[in-house]
């Protein structure tokens, strides 16, 4: 780290601001502030009053970050605070601008979550289709920190990744480490919050003091761009901690085209591995085991047909079984295979995802929004069309997983960038626009309900 003052590595932070900032926006937040303490973790900023200090936090702190690790060529939480009496105040030795040993910044440790008590390693069936992420979790558990870090899991829905993510905490738990679960929303909400409540030091203490962050769903994060600069962050410093991280997805880290280039390649650092449906003896066994644990006994022939009918995930078989379950308790009948086969002729008329059509999800939109399928196309810029094509857009991403390149093509030429932006519009406002949700939720049923 550089031999400069607190005050001497300010004055240099403001000199590249200045060049890089509007002379109004410096002018009225940063040429007031003064760097007052460091360490080798923090870098504490103090401004003249209560806003100016949310102001910096919520819009300038990217910048600001970037241009004091530029400065000391380490990377440095900066922590804003409103200015003190001239003195010692807050730990803080005026005279010297530096933080006494015994008094350095030491986050506190987020309480440990509850997790599935379901969701073991002992109650994982392993199969050839998710063997690497069982062992891979298996090793990251028995040594946090020192294998496959990131570990990065990534499969469809219903294949075991979150049941995998618990497990893991199961297993760090009792040997004292501090481990936290947290799905994507979860994460956005609590930084929302702490936006809110002003509490965003007391955020990042908590995402970034754990020695285990387990995040499922990292996907979600796509376009919403502060929580993703946050999480940014959050993972830089815990990996160069030495602190494990694992995160899933519905897709690898390249096909997340709405998350920066820069976090991307962070994902692939450690281990990537992907969990595919099982195979047929795979979902016999985990049947078996379901049905044990349910303290059920089935025929074999029973097991033989529901393995041989569901096909694409864990969730879907458990929860024919559950089906079958309580139509044996409720009618007080046994589980026989003209019952079975009955319950999952209702289970599997769903329509395939596989089987849709781009077309059909434009046709769907365009139906919702009252608009013309051409309108999507077409140059059309009006405030109804454009939600339109962005929903569309969206939905084409999310549910067909087509490239951001395939959608502008599809929707008449437009570059990939538009394309990211409006997918990336419609994912950061949908949890938070509960008419916007509506319409998508009324959107997919359209488009996945049989014809």
């Amino acid at each position: 780290m550089t031999n400069l003052s607190t005050r001497e590595i300010w004055r240099a932070v403001l000199g590249e601001l200045q060049l890089q900032l509007p002379r109004s926006a410096f002018q009225t937040w940063l040429k007031q502030t003064e760097g007052v303490a460091h360490d080798d973790q923090r870098f504490v900023v103090e401004a003249p009053t209560t806003f100016a200090v949310a102001w910096l936090e919520r819009r300038m702190y990217n910048a600001i970050q970037k241009t004091v690790e530029k400065v000391t060529q380490q990377p440095l939480e900066v922590h804003f605070q409103v200015k003190q009496e001239q003195g010692r105040q807050n730990g803080v030795d005026a005279s010297t601008g530096q933080l006494p040993e015994t008094e350095r910044y030491t986050p506190p440790v987020r309480p440990v979550v509850s997790f599935n008590p379901k969701y073991t390693f002992d109650s994982f069936v392993a199969g050839p289709s998710n063997q690497l992420a069982y062992s891979a979790a298996r090793a990251v558990a028995d040594a946090p920190g020192t294998g496959y870090n990131p570990l990065f899991l990534y499969s469809g829905v219903g294949l075991g990744k979150t049941h995998l993510l618990h497990a893991i905490g199961h297993a760090v738990h009792p040997t004292g480490m501090s481990v936290m679960y947290v799905t994507s929303e979860q994460f956005t909400n609590d930084f929302i919050t702490s936006i809110a409540n002003r509490t965003t030091e007391a955020f990042r203490d908590r995402y970034r003091s754990v020695n285990v962050l387990l995040m499922d769903d990292v996907q979600f994060l796509s376009g919403k761009e502060q929580t993703h600069e946050s999480f940014f962050h959050t993972f830089n410093d815990l990996h160069n901690s030495g602190n494990q991280v694992v995160i899933t997805s519905d897709r690898a880290p390249k096909a997340l085209a709405l998350l920066q280039d820069r976090m991307r390649s962070r994902l692939e650092w450690g281990l990537t591995a992907d969990i595919q449906p099982p195979d047929f003896e795979t979902r016999m066994a985990i049947l078996v085991s379901k049905a044990k644990n349910l303290g059920i006994r089935l025929g074999e022939n029973v097991i033989e047909l529901i393995a041989k009918r569901i096909q694409k995930n864990v969730r879907e078989l458990e929860g024919s079984l559950n089906r079958m379950v309580a139509h044996s308790q409720l009618m007080n009948v046994p589980i026989t295979m003209e019952s079975a086969s009955r319950i999952l002729d209702a289970v599997t008329t769903d329509k395939s995802r596989d089987s849709i059509e781009p077309i059909r999800i434009l046709e769907a939109v365009s139906s919702h929004f009252r608009v013309e399928t051409s309108s999507l196309i077409a140059r059309g810029r009006t405030r109804k069309i454009a939600l339109a094509r962005q929903v569309a857009m969206y939905l084409l991403i999310h549910e067909l997983e087509m490239s951001p390149t395939q959608v502008g093509r599809l929707l008449g030429g437009r570059d990939h960038a538009t394309v990211i932006h409006g997918a990336g519009k419609i994912n950061g406002e949908i949890n938070e626009d509960s008419d916007l949700r509506r319409d998508v939720l009324a959107i997919k049923e359209a488009i996945f309900t049989p014809v």
